[in-house]
């Protein structure tokens, strides 16, 4: 697969962008209300992304400021079941305001919550990712926000800079896109030292990079400076750059948009998200299992291609969907490894069958590929 440019500061080399907003962002004013005007403008840059190709995932903080307003609990500091109050009320009003706005462009949105265990939990991670994958196979950008209804302090991300991050590595994203409301990272506090330079490029987070994320006060966000140095960690082990935007103005994409030099603090990683990706496989210790090939699927995975169920000879082990197994050859010779599609008890009933049958066999429509090629390494 082709390698990706990632040391540019713009979007039009990405082709998977992740972009993130934040709570001050969206919500304006006293009362409490969506922030229609620039919501529009944002619609505007997002359509523009489309039709150039790319493919947007958005993850939105809102829910929990809209639903303080309207239960009159704007001016106290929430407990968490006040919380999961306001955002159930707000969450429908967050969506119905994005719907509103893409709408004029044609383009649909899907909602998606998620909690700290869908990103930790294997099983479902998996059906999180594959659902997202499938919105944007079917043109529907994948509007992410933290289920605040149900999360617990204990399974909270706390803030959506982490969920963030955590959703452009489990998509694959090239760019990650922090909307805020600072103008990116400084060497000091901006407000109390007039000295204060921004950094336009990092390449490592050092001590000293840590040392100038002190925690920056939003009246309606739980993030700041510290969880956004954690998300460009995060995004940065998977291969994905970041960029920390100034997104009050109107159209706050669009500076990134034509490469504009000195927008944001741009945080670059050593290789793209596939790579990363393909490292972490090939560095994997707990194996599960084996899966034996064909000349002939040994041949296409050469050439770069999938691994398919009429390829697959037999499956040794025990192991579950999304664990990592060893791909061997009939004459028993490793010829690398990859993560699974399928348990080893429904592997075992559809290998040597063509994908099309799969859904008559196991009686349930899974992946057209055992060992998809983005998740597959083989040997030197």
């Amino acid at each position: 697969m082709r390698k990706r440019k990632l040391n540019s500061k713009s979007l039009v080399d990405s082709k998977r962008i992740v972009i993130k907003i934040g709570s001050s962002l969206i919500v304006g004013g006293a009362a409490g209300r969506v922030r229609s005007q620039w919501l529009n403008s944002l619609s505007r840059d997002i359509a523009h992304l489309k039709r150039i190709g790319k493919e947007v995932v958005l993850v939105s903080s809102g829910a929990i400021a809209l639903g303080k307003d309207f239960l009159n609990l704007s001016q106290k500091r929430l407990r968490l079941d006040e919380k999961q109050a306001a955002a159930a009320i707000g969450q429908s009003r967050l969506v119905n305001a994005y719907q509103h706005a893409l709408k004029k462009f044609k383009i649909n949105i899907a909602q998606v919550l998620l909690t700290l265990e869908d990103t930790e939990k294997r099983r479902r991670y998996l059906n999180a990712r594959e659902t997202i994958e499938t919105l944007i196979k079917l043109s529907v950008i994948p509007l992410i926000n933290e289920n605040d209804t149900v999360a617990t302090e204990e399974i909270r991300f706390g803030d959506n800079d982490r969920l963030a991050a955590r959703v452009a590595q489990m998509v694959g994203a090239d760019t990650l896109v922090m909307l805020s409301d600072v103008e990116g990272l400084y060497t000091s506090d901006p407000n109390k030292d007039k000295t204060a330079r921004k950094i336009d490029k990092v390449y490592q987070i050092t001590p000293e990079i840590k040392k100038m994320a002190k925690s920056a006060y939003s009246k309606l966000g739980s993030g700041g400076m510290v969880t956004k140095l954690e998300a460009a960690r995060i995004a940065l082990s998977a291969g994905c750059r970041m960029v920390i935007l100034f997104g009050k103005n109107l159209s706050p994409l669009s500076n990134i948009i034509r490469s504009k030099d000195n927008t944001g603090s741009w945080f670059f990683p050593s290789s793209d998200p596939i790579s990363s990706h393909k490292k972490w496989i090939a560095g994997a210790i707990n194996i599960s299992g084996k899966v034996v090939i064909d000349d002939g699927a040994k041949k296409a995975l050469e050439k770069g291609t999938s691994l398919l169920s009429v390829g697959v000879l037999g499956v040794r082990g025990n192991f579950n969907r999304g664990d990592i197994v060893n791909i061997i050859s009939k004459n028993g010779k490793k010829l690398g490894r990859g993560i699974c599609a399928f348990s080893s008890q429904d592997l075992n009933l559809i290998k040597g069958y063509k994908s099309h049958d799969i859904e008559r066999i196991l009686g349930y429509r899974g992946r057209e590929e055992v060992i998809h090629r983005d998740y597959l390494t083989l040997r030197d």
